[in-house]
């Protein structure tokens, strides 16, 4: 008789930031049902939904230590439903369709730069610096195509009129995701570190902000956020360049030894 064998292991999969993940695909799901049902509006809040949701699966894993490598390709593959196909299916329907070639490559555009950058974030996570991302995040290029559109419907704007800034924000957002221009994470906060009443405040007044105009507010703080990151990537260029001047020969004065005499040759 063979000898028996213990039974292979089975791995779980832990059902708390799994769920959150799930409720954020289904966002994503929805918002691209609601776009083919010419309800961009609501697509739109779907997107943002779907943010919520994505923003909290990661943190509930962390918190009750239930990482896993499947949380993190779901996370993944749900990321480019919520924040690569349904943006751009949205932007299309409601903006793009008219412009004919130009509008479906624009859209593709910004679906591609999301995969690309997912792949990219999911290959280097262990390399970067944590303090920032590498490339707009794919939320936050969401947030700019789904904050749009909610803001222009919201003040009965069509999309037809505002094709052409439709059309370049989808580029200009897609390539984002794939540049090398570096974004604040905000993962060097720590939430356990006291913080002085005058930040608690500054949140209080954020939250006051955002729902006393939720789509306005919302858009114009993640376009200060996509311009923020080109903004210190010109500054610290700008350094750079300071630092290679100041370091330069050309730069730097001639000393005593260096003067001649008046009236003499170099020999």
């Amino acid at each position: 008789m063979s000898p028996s064998h213990p039974p292979p292991h089975r791995r779980g999969i832990y059902i708390l930031p799994n769920l959150f993940t799930t409720a954020a695909l289904f966002s994503g799901f929805y918002a691209i049902v609601q776009a083919m049902n010419q309800r961009f509006e609501v697509a739109a809040i779907a997107i943002f939904v779907a943010m919520v949701f994505d923003g909290l699966d990661g943190r509930i894993a962390r918190l009750t230590h239930t990482q896993s490598e499947f949380g993190a390709e779901y996370d993944s593959l749900s990321d480019m439903v919520c924040f690569g196909a349904a943006p751009s299916l949205v932007v299309y329907e409601w903006a793009l369709r008219g412009m004919n070639q130009l509008g479906w490559i624009a859209a593709f555009i910004y679906c591609a730069g999301a995969a690309l950058r997912l792949a990219r974030f999911n290959t280097n996570i262990e390399i970067v610096d944590k303090r920032y991302f590498q490339g707009l995040p794919s939320p936050a290029a969401a947030a700019l195509i789904a904050g749009l559109v909610w803001i222009m419907i919201d003040n009965g704007v069509s999309g037809e009129s505002v094709s052409v800034p439709a059309c370049f924000l989808t580029i200009f957002a897609g390539v984002s995701m794939v540049s090398n221009v570096l974004f604040w994470s905000g993962k060097s906060i720590n939430l356990r570190k006291s913080v002085p009443f005058i930040v608690i405040l500054a949140l209080v007044l954020a939250f006051a902000l955002v729902s006393f105009y939720p789509p306005g507010v919302l858009f114009v703080l993640f376009i200060g956020y996509a311009l923020s990151g080109y903004v210190a990537h010109a500054l610290r260029w700008w350094r750079q360049y300071q630092a290679r001047i100041s370091r330069s020969p050309a730069a730097t004065p001639p000393g005593p030894e260096s003067v001649l005499p008046p009236g003499r040759d170099d020999d």
